[in-house]
């Protein structure tokens, strides 16, 4: 019996909020209004993410940064190169931690210690949160209400290398639409990552900043 209510508690506090988001923009952000938003989660990575910055310099274009806390602790010049170069700088928690195993009071903490490391680091608060792997509980949903949570119009893979350049270019492609909000990650370095994928990433979207014709716009 008590297994039963742990698992009822489980899917009411994590599964149906997520559920939610994923068939409803209710509380979330999927879209901007106009062009396209390129978002990179879980950097800054010391190999991928100068890489990534360099190409966005290149072809001029700004995009969303979605940070770990301790990475950002960690390489502060590539938060502090991010915020020069005019790119947004948002919150994905301290550690790669799953909001479904979260109480409130440590997802709290997560969110708050990764504030005062970037703003430590920047002299600007962030305002915009994206949960690792899109999960939210139901404090995160109801009660959080000091960060605009953003999700994604599309997600696409890029963080298993076996997807290869190509087949992640094709997808790349297919999500270019007004308002689309495009999730790609500068780090293998999570849970569940390929360590290398980012490499595929970063020729993809090369190889797309060259051929397309898009507004780009940051959140």
């Amino acid at each position: 019996m008590i297994y039963i209510s742990l698992i009822a508690l489980f899917v009411v506090y994590g599964i149906c909020p997520t559920w939610l988001t994923r068939v409803s923009s209710f509380r979330v952000q999927k879209r901007v209004n106009g062009g396209v938003a390129l978002t990179f989660d879980d950097g800054p990575d010391p190999i991928y993410t100068p890489q990534l910055l360099d190409l966005l310099k290149k072809y001029d274009v700004k995009a969303t940064f979605f940070v770990i806390g301790s990475k950002a602790e960690k390489y502060p010049h590539l938060i502090q190169r991010m915020h020069k170069e005019g790119h947004t700088i948002g919150l994905h928690h301290y550690y790669h931690t799953s909001n479904w195993f979260l109480p409130p009071l440590v997802a709290e903490w997560e969110l708050e210690r990764s504030v005062r490391a970037i703003e430590r680091i920047t002299g600007s608060r962030p305002a915009y949160y994206r949960p690792p792997w899109g999960h939210i509980n139901i404090w995160t949903l109801f009660m959080q209400k000091k960060y605009k949570i953003v999700m994604w119009t599309y997600i696409l893979g890029d963080w298993n290398a076996s997807l290869g350049v190509d087949r992640l270019y094709e997808r790349l492609m297919r999500s270019i639409e007004d308002g689309a909000i495009i999730v790609l990650h500068d780090s293998g370095s999570t849970f569940g990552a390929d360590q290398h994928a980012p490499q595929n990433m970063l020729q993809a979207l090369e190889r797309l900043l060259k051929t397309a014709h898009v507004k780009w716009v940051k959140i």
